[in-house]
């Protein structure tokens, strides 16, 4: 059943591929609110519904520029209609987009104290609190989504990814799908996000050709979408196609020319023996990385990994880890201090850390490739 159920989707999606409108779902919404902004440049309501857009952009091309974009059209907005609710609403979703996630929490709290029964807030402070590392008031956020509207697409997924979190792979792909199912014919990007979703769980749950016809089904629904460039990137490398891989990230880092970009890119490159290209972007990757590791919206994660895994520098890993701690308390950034704590040698705190990451049910792979070699060095020592 779920065989025929992708080849639906492979079918139904080339067949969309050869009649897409050129305009995006975000480029259409901009569009339109340009348009009655142009007719009525009084209505703050049409510079919430343009800021949103501008977000949406930012997703779809991951152009951070648009952010910025949105915030200046949210000023408009406050200043014809001061701390109106909806553009509180899209102030939360920068806030998220920019990882400001303390901030975004702060704001969706708010919303939620003005009113209780909207169920996009509680989408809100169900992600900032994921990111956070508050994991029950992330579950509790998501469950009332689903009580206050059972099955609707945003509870759904993230119901999906809290599932992800706690190890229930399964239970994650059914409510990506059913939200897939349930998500409008012409809302493209979203779409093609919701099956870059489950190519992701289908990858970390280690079937690799499910996860390749998903990612390659997003990919033909919205063309060159970076989220599924990357996640097909991430099964070629598993199936130990690298050539494949550093072509598929060379072309995301070119459109999308990020830091934790050029670190996946430069990963495949050493993968692929081509030291030299490799090393070329690790040194410009670090530049970049250290750049902005004292903002919030930053690579750390992987600063973290390039000091343990390639450059061999175990005491920069523990001071960017103990940085990002200051702002999160997530399972990948505790899983991150944890592996730093023991490269440095303090193996007893890296395990308490690392099961402090896996106390909510994580099951990545590397996550727990990772814990194990912390507790084989742990019981050793002992």
């Amino acid at each position: 059943m779920h065989k025929l159920y992708c080849g639906f989707i492979i079918g139904a999606v080339t067949m969309l591929a050869q009649t897409a409108p050129a305009l995006t779902p975000a480029q259409i919404g901009i569009q339109k609110a340009e348009a009655q902004i142009a007719k009525q440049p009084d209505h703050f309501a049409y510079y919430n519904a343009l800021a949103m857009a501008y977000a949406r952009r930012a997703r779809e091309t991951s152009d951070v520029t648009y952010y910025t974009k949105a915030e200046d059209t949210l000023k408009q907005s406050f200043k014809l209609s001061p701390d109106n609710f909806e553009a509180l609403k899209t102030q939360a979703w920068l806030l998220l987009g920019r990882h400001e996630f303390a901030k975004a929490r702060a704001v969706a709290i708010r919303l939620n104290k003005m009113n209780a029964d909207d169920v996009t807030v509680y989408g809100y402070l169900a992600d900032a609190n994921a990111e956070l590392g508050n994991y029950q008031e992330a579950v509790d956020a998501a469950q009332w989504m689903l009580n206050i509207r059972p099955g609707n697409v945003p509870g759904l997924t993230r119901a999906a990814y809290l599932r992800e979190l706690h190890g229930d792979f399964s239970g994650a792909i059914d409510l990506m799908q059913n939200a897939y199912d349930s998500t409008p014919f012409q809302e493209t990007e979203d779409r093609a996000w919701l099956l870059t979703q489950v190519a992701h769980l289908n990858y970390l749950s280690g079937d690799l050709r499910k996860a390749e016809t998903f990612a390659n089904g997003a990919l033909g629904l919205f063309p060159n979408y970076h989220y599924a460039v990357g996640t097909l990137a991430q099964i070629c490398i598993a199936q130990k196609r690298y050539g494949e891989a550093v072509d598929l990230l060379q072309k995301r880092f070119q459109a999308a020319p990020h830091a934790e970009n050029e670190f996946a890119l430069a990963q495949a490159l050493a993968l692929a023996g081509r030291a030299q290209d490799a090393n070329r972007a690790f040194a410009d990757f670090e530049k970049k990385s250290l750049g902005e590791s004292t903002f919030a919206d930053n690579s750390n994660h992987e600063l973290v990994a390039y000091y343990l895994d390639y450059a061999n520098q175990p005491e920069r890993a523990l001071k960017i880890a103990t940085l990002e701690l200051t702002r999160r308390h997530d399972a990948y950034t505790l899983e991150a201090y944890a592996r730093a704590l023991a490269a440095t040698g303090n193996r007893r705190d890296a395990e308490s850390e690392m099961q402090k990451a896996l106390a909510f049910g994580l099951k990545d792979p590397k996550v727990l490739e990772h814990a194990r070699s912390i507790s084989m060095h742990e019981t050793t020592a002992l």
